[in-house]
């Protein structure tokens, strides 16, 4: 058994474990496999021990990555600059950092002039006020949600948030728990293009607790491939 095998089952474990708490399986929770930095013979790797869906945090990576990577769902999970999204509206299955209407407008606009019917994406909340973090503040949200109903292409998929390293336990749950409100009250009304179908929360460090707390996709990179040795 290779390690990402071996890592994937542990993660897998840990996912399962947290859905019960929570009152779900496994099966409600969608594991998006972090690559950043992390070659494509790696990917494929994980793909054959079952990853549906590969996230990625920059542009460039996933151009590179894109034709030697086996048939997966690619997530832009990173930070999108407007004058990039052209270059990846017809390869992801779903873009997570959305976090201004302008962004959501240059989505609609590449999506129509690239012939793609339907984009997925999801708000990302900037949960804590953290200006190191992007992400719309959770007030914002309502906005988007908003200006979401009259764009042809787009569709919201979601919530999606990033927390700070170092806070308590107590504190994530707490801003998970926000989160998860806030995702439910969109929830409770029905829009043609807005699906609150995904809550993007929780990573390596935190993915447990964020299932625990509500979440149904997580984004887990270091814990399934280790760390990226920079020094070769």
């Amino acid at each position: 058994m290779s390690f990402i095998e071996k890592n994937l089952d542990e993660v897998r474990r840990k996912i399962s474990a947290a859905a019960q708490k929570s009152g779900r399986t496994a099966e409600d929770i969608t594991l998006v496999a972090v690559t950043k930095t992390h070659p494509a013979e790696m990917i494929n790797e994980a793909i054959d021990c079952g990853v549906t869906d590969i996230g990625e945090n920059k542009v460039q990576e996933i151009l590179e990555k894109y034709d030697h990577v086996k048939p997966v769902r690619w997530h832009l999970i990173g930070h999108l600059q407007t004058n990039k999204v052209k270059y990846i509206i017809d390869k992801v299955y779903m873009i997570h950092s959305v976090d201004s209407i302008k962004l959501m407008d240059e989505i609609e606009r590449q999506a129509e002039k690239h012939g793609v019917d339907t984009i997925r994406i999801l708000i990302q909340v900037n949960i804590t006020g953290e200006e190191t973090k992007f992400g719309t503040g959770i007030d914002n949200v309502d906005e988007m949600i908003e200006h979401a109903k009259g764009l042809k292409h787009v569709k919201v998929c979601g919530l999606m948030t990033i927390l700070a390293k170092f806070d308590s336990e107590f504190a994530d749950r707490l801003h998970f728990r926000d989160i998860n409100n806030k995702f439910i009250d969109i929830s409770r009304n029905k829009y043609d293009n807005i699906t609150m179908k995904f809550l993007s929360m929780g990573m390596s460090g935190d993915y447990e607790i964020a299932i625990e707390e509500g979440s149904n996709m997580v984004r887990v990179g270091t814990a399934i491939f280790g760390h990226r040795d920079y020094s070769t």
